[in-house]
């Protein structure tokens, strides 16, 4: 059997619901089956997830199936399937999501004709059956460009706001360099320190057109939906952004933009927890308060300045429990 061209990784954790239709699109990327390698884990599911990948599995030419008996998280459950990588790309897929067909074909085309460490796309979210398009945010299609070039500016819309590991295919040779793996453990904003180290020490990457993924929006299960003990990994999350950020050779001139990112998402998160249980609440503001102490002083002050009123005055309690008010 020839080597695969693209390696799919497809974690999920109970979405019977959703997942035949995810499968069933992945027979459709590639005229020859062989051009696909299939890993599918079930991370601890307790509905019919598991029997759905194993029953597709036999119908693709090179697939296996990973089973956790206990969830592991979306973070380590990826991390299992880059270890089984065998093709000279790959990409990720969540388990309520699917592609339009030759989507794959056109991205494996893509990476290697530009040559790039990992190339990304916009996509198609999914909410009762409306399809909205979500534009990546990069002005420059179809151009190679060095990642760490579409970091900035700090105060709009990026390339590092764009975190989504669906959104694109990877050559493995970021799996070679150490830049592909996951946070292990977090069980909700893991693709944050994930896309910040890609743009900071991957080489190249562009933003090309391709046959969409589509992603459902407002799933019960989805981590976007859920309010619980799992949010707080968020915190967690930035504090690595700012770590990898902080030992970068051009650390001064991409902190702003850590800092902006850990604020603003402290403020949603805020909003967010209003909804959560009184303990789970409490847990929450001391998840942000401690993040907001790890940030540097400076730039949180330089920031602040910057956020709008609402932002503001829902992070005024948690900085100056932090000691970073003025």
């Amino acid at each position: 059997m020839r080597r695969p061209l693209v390696t799919v990784i497809l974690p999920a954790k109970d979405a019977g619901a959703y997942i035949a239709t995810t499968l069933e699109t992945l027979l459709r990327q590639f005229d020859d089956p062989s051009a696909l390698q299939l890993v599918a884990i079930d991370d601890g599911s307790h509905d019919g997830t598991g029997d759905l990948m194993r029953r597709y599995a036999a119908r693709f030419a090179n697939a296996e199936v990973i089973v956790n008996p206990a969830p592991r998280g979306l973070a380590s459950a990826r991390n299992q399937g880059l270890a089984l990588v065998e093709a000279e790309s790959f990409c990720f897929v969540d388990g309520d999501d699917w592609m339009q067909p030759g989507r794959l074909a056109v991205l494996a085309t893509r990476l290697r004709d530009l040559g790039a460490d990992f190339v990304r796309t916009d996509h198609v979210t999914v909410r009762d059956g409306v399809r909205t398009l979500v534009r990546a945010p990069h002005p420059w299609r179809e151009q190679l460009v060095p990642p760490r070039e579409a970091i900035l500016p700090d105060t709009e819309s990026t390339m590092v706001d764009y975190p989504f590991a669906w959104a694109g295919i990877f050559h493995r040779r970021v799996i070679d360099h150490g830049l592909a793996g996951f946070s292990p453990g977090l069980f909700t904003a893991e693709d944050r320190p994930w896309i910040w180290r890609l743009h900071l020490q991957a080489e190249s990457f562009a933003v090309v057109d391709a046959p969409a993924l589509l992603y459902r929006r407002g799933v019960s299960t989805s981590l976007t939906q859920v309010r619980d003990r799992r949010q707080l990994d968020f915190a967690r999350a930035m504090s690595e952004v700012v770590d990898l950020v902080e030992i970068d050779p051009e650390s001064q001139r991409f902190l702003p933009k850590a800092v902006w990112t850990a604020l603003a998402l402290s403020s949603h998160h805020l909003v967010r927890s209003r909804r959560m249980p009184r303990a789970l609440r409490g847990e929450m503001r001391a998840a942000i308060r401690g993040l907001l102490e790890r940030l540097p002083h400076a730039e949180v002050q330089a920031a602040v300045a910057r956020l709008d009123g609402p932002r503001r005055r829902v992070l005024a309690s948690s900085l100056r429990g932090s000691g970073q008010a003025r």
